[in-house]
C-alpha cells in the first residue's frame, strides 16, 4: 500500500495505480471529473496510462449539472 494525497485527506491504495483505476476505487465517473496531479491537470486521454506514485497530491473535481 501506498499513501496519496487525495483532496487533502491521506488515502492508502494498492500499487501500482494509474489515475483511472484511482478513480474506479474511489467510485467517479472519469468523464466527470477533472484531475490535478502534484500540480498539473491530468488530461483524460491519459488516465489510463498516467501511473501513479507514493506521496501524489490530487486534486479531484466533479462536474455537476443542473440550472
Amino acid at each position: 500500500m501506498s499513501q496519496l494525497t487525495v483532496n487533502g485527506k491521506p488515502l492508502a491504495i494498492a500499487m501500482p495505480a494509474s489515475v483511472a483505476s484511482l478513480l474506479h476505487h474511489l467510485d467517479f465517473n472519469p468523464s466527470k471529473v477533472a484531475v490535478e496531479l502534484n500540480g498539473s491537470i491530468a488530461p483524460l486521454a491519459r488516465f489510463d496510462t498516467t501511473e501513479l506514485n507514493c506521496n501524489d497530491r490530487l486534486e479531484l473535481v466533479c462536474f455537476v449539472g443542473g440550472g
